[in-house]
């Protein structure tokens, strides 16, 4: 018996040692793009006038901070240079719902 009681409190303490990782809500992630018109550029798999999601998500793999990063970029409106050399003005997702934004980077980081 107190081994069995070991043994639980062993993998109890070791479940919330673990990082939450909450779902992500792709249908709210995807209402949120649209309604801002990220779609309009952007695409999970094919290259528009910007990236698609699937080669943002491998240029940040791996790396700690590559949440903040997309909420930072998706927030700050910074140059962007396109295919053709031009430079625009990257549009700021209109939310400023932290939980909305966070949702967005991760199903981009996701794809």
């Amino acid at each position: 018996m107190k081994a069995r009681t070991c043994l639980a409190a062993a993998a109890a303490l070791f479940a919330l040692s673990l990082p939450a990782t909450a779902a992500v809500d792709a249908d709210a992630a995807l209402k949120l793009a649209k309604d801002n018109g990220c779609t309009k550029c952007h695409s999970v798999d094919k290259a528009k006038k910007g990236p698609a999601y699937q080669k943002v998500a491998a240029k940040y793999k791996g790396k700690a901070d590559a949440e903040a990063k997309l909420v930072d970029f998706m927030t700050k409106s910074p140059k962007v240079k396109l295919d053709d050399g031009s430079e625009e003005d990257h549009k700021a997702v209109n939310t400023k719902d932290a939980a909305q934004l966070k949702n967005l980077a991760q199903w981009v980081l996701s794809q």
